[in-house]
């Protein structure tokens, strides 16, 4: 099994990589007067756009309401879903849900690194 320390190393140089490269590309993208002509002309769109869904979306006040509510209610729901889970798991308990077609769903556990202070 490969060190976890080697493996962190090699995805932060990899990331630099990929950062890199993704910088040239967008500074050779700049330097093309016909892509910063066609990027102009889509801001000039997507402000358009937005005014329509902001004149419609004044429309459909309660149901954006709705919205916002449901979305408030799915985030606590998952993180609630996500505890249960992983206090049965902890138990040493078998963990699994079906929806209503029986479908059998199984937990996948992530670990993430965030830097520490």
């Amino acid at each position: 099994m490969q060190d976890l320390q080697e493996v962190f190393q090699r995805l932060q140089e990899n990331k630099k990589k990929l950062k890199d490269l993704k910088a040239s590309y967008r500074d050779a993208l700049l330097t093309s007067q016909q892509y910063v002509e066609v990027s102009d002309e889509l801001k000039v769109f997507k402000e358009k756009k937005k005014e329509i869904e902001n004149v419609t979306r004044g429309q459909f006040a309660a149901e954006f309401m709705q919205i916002e509510d449901l979305k408030i209610d799915l985030a606590s729901d998952m993180e609630l879903i996500s505890d249960i889970a992983l206090t049965q798991i902890m138990k040493g308990e078998t963990v699994a849900v079906k929806d209503e077609y029986e479908n059998e769903y199984e937990p996948i556990i992530k670990v993430n690194f965030k830097k520490s202070a």
